[in-house]
């Protein structure tokens, strides 16, 4: 599948086949997700023709407001040693492509924010991940290398784009690891992984596996790292579960109240580890009493919402098909015109056919006495630019937007919505219609 297919058409799990083909998407989370790294050459230097090109690199640095150290950075690794080489300001094209011409790597940080195309490419990747989808462009010069050798906390796919790069991969040191520094050539032993990506090749590798990419001497390399799962493991879920957990439990609980032994550090602690001491046992199996007991109040369901919203608040506000836009707030006719404003409001009826926007854009959370639906379509491009948005739902009304939430893709007329009456179901659809949460079928 080319690239040159309409985009907005594209649905979830088809965009997330056409990035790994010919591997099965089954296939690869049973046998390769966060296991092994994968390459996959394809002989085909079209195939992701239209994502992304060094001439768009140029518009966008001649067209946006591109800063050193925000958006982009320069860097070079020679005789070992990784340097940044980022100057204060805009980066302007004469100083970029000088940069360049001296054997500097370029890095753009958030390309989705200036690519409309890979704006697009994240925000229905997201979706397949469940977790935050980002990207970062690489462009090397012939002969060079930007990076050292290193290990991300992120799985990493590698499109190559233009030229070829030498990908070297390495051994796990723990795996699923977190972000780490650098290495030297001497740390990292032979590589597991020795291949050469040309235009159209994907290369995957999971967190934690030490990689190094140099070009080779005869032509520059252009590739797109897609990343996603940051911080989104069940160790990540736990540190909001657990101290959540506690808290519960020293309010409820008399078995967490209960005072420390009187002379506990007498036995206890790094100094006495050693010690063969009964009290020690004793000790320890409290712990892991109490331990258990936590999990009796764990409030599970609520410190998954917690990752919900971060995830939202993560999130790139989805891209509209013409349609989708025509029939959203975004489309409404509302103007000024003839000295006069024109088609103000909303005209939704019960026969009106709505649909949420987007799988996932939306999500309705308890938060203490109130119920709160946030919502990712108005979020920025730029990450965490604007705070998460969100509208109060009155109780009595959480089924019907539940109902909305579960119904996608389909369509639901506002009468069907479960409501106590006429008045609150076209309430609630104008709300969510003025957020920018739900659709019409067709245009108002």
């Amino acid at each position: 599948m080319c690239v040159c297919v309409c985009w907005l058409q594209l649905q979830t799990s088809k965009l997330f086949q056409w990035l790994i083909d010919p591997i099965p998407a089954k296939t690869f989370f049973r046998d390769t997700w966060e296991k092994k790294p994968i390459f996959v050459q394809r002989k085909n230097p079209h195939y992701y023709k239209g994502l992304f090109s060094t001439a768009e690199f140029d518009r966008i640095l001649r067209e946006d407001d591109v800063q050193f150290g925000v958006n982009l950075d320069v860097t070079s690794y020679t005789h070992g040693k990784r340097e940044t080489h980022n100057p204060p300001g805009r980066a302007l094209p004469f100083t970029v492509w000088d940069f360049y011409e001296s054997g500097c790597s370029l890095r753009l940080l958030n390309p989705q924010a200036f690519s409309s195309t890979v704006w697009n490419v994240l925000s229905i990747l997201q979706e397949q991940f469940g977790s935050m989808a980002g990207a970062n462009i690489y462009l090397t010069p012939a002969r060079t290398q930007g990076f050292a050798p290193h290990y991300d906390d992120i799985e990493a796919f590698v499109v190559q784009l233009e030229g070829k790069k030498h990908w070297r991969v390495y051994k796990v040191l723990l795996g699923l690891s977190l972000d780490s520094t650098n290495f030297s050539q001497a740390d990292i032993g032979k590589p597991i992984l020795d291949v050469v990506l040309e235009a159209g090749d994907l290369l995957y590798f999971p967190r934690g596996f030490i990689h190094q990419g140099n070009c080779l001497p005869d032509v520059h390399s252009l590739h797109i790292t897609i990343s996603s799962y940051q911080k989104n493991s069940w160790g990540d879920l736990l540190q909001k579960v657990v101290p959540a957990a506690l808290e519960i439990a020293m309010e409820e609980d008399v078995e967490f109240r209960r005072g420390l032994p009187l002379d506990y550090l007498t036995y206890m602690g790094v100094q006495n580890s050693d010690m063969d001491d009964p009290r020690r046992v004793k000790f320890f199996s409290q712990i892991e009493s109490l331990m258990k007991r936590l999990f009796n109040y764990a409030p599970v369901d609520a410190s998954v919402d917690q990752k919900a919203r971060d995830f939202l608040h993560d999130c790139l506000p989805p891209v509209l098909t013409p349609e989708e836009l025509a029939s959203s707030v975004r489309g409404a006719p509302t103007r000024w015109e003839d000295g006069r404003v024109k088609d103000v409001g909303v005209h939704i009826t019960t026969q009106t056919q709505v649909r949420i926007l987007r799988a996932g854009c939306a999500r309705l959370c308890s938060d203490g006495d109130t119920v709160h639906l946030y919502y990712t379509t108005n979020n920025s491009r730029v990450y965490h630019k604007e705070e998460l948005q969100s509208c109060e739902i009155k109780p009595e009304l959480t089924d019907a937007v539940e109902f909305l939430i579960h119904s996608y893709p389909h369509f639901v007329k506002v009468e069907s919505l479960p409501c106590d009456s006429v008045q609150d179901r076209i309430a609630l659809a104008e709300l969510l219609f003025e957020n920018g949460i739900i659709h019409t079928a067709e245009a108002l």
